[in-house]
């Protein structure tokens, strides 16, 4: 009889098969399926071949060659794909078994899969991957979530073939109930949005304003990843800006449109169910949109003109500000991915560990960096903080960058080089740091057309007003209520 798999994987796409080497090579027996028979065969026959992997094309037999409790991991297309996948396995399981998402499913839809496999006394974990191949292979960052009473059967799994930061922790732990898990790799996603944004901004700013070379850039990316701008996209950015093809440049011959597969606008859409100022990681998402309308672009160039960019100030100095003014814009960013996970952490009843949440960041993932152990560091000496620039440390870094951050912004805007995510993430500072914002007139003009009413510095807070503002209206005000 064929040994008994510890786990079993559906969908053998890029992420799917190099789970399973990852696995396999723990010590791990893993069983294979795929929606086309074709693939599991050509795996098996190929990169799996001698390997302690087995595969099955029928889901009952892939069911029974699970050691129980069964644990079953999707890694197959977000959305219905999940569904359909699940209603197959369901007949084959028993309870207590286990089903795992590893895709980048929206955490609704996690929710919704917790809750009705709980009926059916199966466990469900929603579970956030990030580090693309290389990390699936070597090791990367697994948020899962979901239903508690599963973690220890699937924890060593996870937490063996995770990655791993200098003290040998793992990169993977217990984010908490329902969708969270799901939820913590969209925002996730999100900031890694926020991330490559800035870096493109900057990029920018010394190929158009700078007049800089893509080799000269390079240096300048190689230079800032090994200080506190250190990170795996400021890596891959500088081995980009050194890629040549044909003795120039590739990054030049590539189009400059930009895709995306939903994760950055589902987080800028919960925050803005949630009233989270998430301004720089919308910027983002909104920049991608802008350079997808390339025709329309090339179009409104030839009509619309603006400054033609010039600097003739230290290009050494601007650099370094410019080098402060990426970092206390991603400052900034993290800053707004933390509030939006405090506030959904009430919002669904999950208790969310951000200390831990740093942690899983700092090594495997998209967005592992330098700071990200500050962040834990933070959050390890104030679990109850606000706002991550508040903390002391992230505090004098911001307000130290401030010079350059505001000379870049000024410059830029002056010479016609656009950077929303730099200046949007400026603004929020100021907008963060000032105790009184022009809103009041916003409420005013509301409560002249709409009578939605206001509160008075010079009485209680909770206590609403309204004016009869021309003369004409009458003294009934509209219901208050914040969305």
């Amino acid at each position: 009889m064929t040994q008994q798999a510890d786990i079993g994987l559906i969908g053998l796409a890029v992420m799917g098969e190099n789970l399973v080497l990852n696995m396999e090579s723990r010590g791990y027996h893993v069983a294979v399926s795929n929606r086309s028979p074709e693939k599991i065969e050509k795996f098996l026959n190929g990169r799996a071949q001698g390997k302690n992997i087995s595969g099955y094309a029928d889901i009952k037999e892939f069911c029974a060659a699970l050691k129980t409790p069964r644990k079953v991991m999707l890694m197959v297309k977000a959305g219905e794909v999940v569904d359909l996948f699940i209603d197959q396995l369901v007949p084959h399981l028993e309870k207590g078994d286990i089903i795992i998402d590893g895709g980048n499913s929206n955490f609704p839809d996690s929710n919704r899969r917790y809750d009705t496999l709980k009926e059916k006394g199966i466990h469900f974990i929603g579970t956030g991957v990030s580090g693309g191949e290389e990390g699936a292979l070597n090791g990367p960052s697994i948020m899962p979530g979901g239903a508690a009473e599963a973690w220890p059967a699937v924890k060593p799994i996870f937490q063996d073939i995770a990655a791993k930061v200098e003290d040998g922790s793992p990169c993977c732990d217990w984010i908490g109930e329902g969708g969270s898990g799901h939820f913590v790799k969209m925002v996730h996603n999100g900031i890694e949005y926020g991330d490559m944004q800035l870096i493109c901004e900057a990029y920018a700013i010394m190929k158009d304003l700078l007049g800089m070379s893509a080799k000269e850039i390079h240096e300048v990316f190689k230079a800032w990843n090994q200080g506190d701008l250190s990170s795996y996209l400021i890596e891959i950015s500088a081995d980009i800006m050194g890629y040549e093809e044909d003795g120039e440049p590739l990054v030049e011959k590539i189009l400059d449109t930009a895709g995306q597969k939903g994760t950055g606008k589902w987080t800028g859409i919960n925050a803005l169910d949630l009233g989270v100022p998430l301004t720089l990681i919308g910027e983002a998402v909104f920049s991608r949109c802008l350079s997808a309308i390339k025709e329309e672009r090339v179009e409104a160039s030839k009509i619309i003109s603006g400054p033609t960019p010039e600097f003739k100030g230290d290009k050494a100095a601007f650099i370094d500000a410019l080098k402060d003014a990426v970092f206390a814009a991603k400052i900034v960013s993290y800053a707004q991915g933390y509030t939006l996970l405090a506030t959904a952490g009430k919002e669904y009843g999950w208790n969310l560990n951000y200390g831990a949440i740093a942690l899983m960041w700092r090594g495997g993932c998209i967005i592992r960096s330098s700071f990200l152990g500050k962040i834990k560091e933070a959050y390890d000496n104030n679990p109850e903080l606000s706002n991550l620039l508040l903390d002391p440390f992230f505090k004098d870094v911001v307000e130290n960058a401030q010079q350059g951050w505001r000379e870049v912004v000024a410059t830029a805007t002056l010479q016609g080089v656009p950077v929303p995510a730099i200046s949007s993430a400026l603004n929020y500072f100021d907008g963060y740091r000032n105790p009184r914002l022009p809103a009041n007139l916003l409420q005013a003009q509301r409560d002249y057309f709409g009578a939605h009413t206001y509160e008075r510095t010079d009485k209680p807070r909770g206590e609403f007003f309204h004016t009869n503002w021309t003369g004409k209206g009458g003294d009934t005000a509209s219901t208050t209520y914040n969305v």
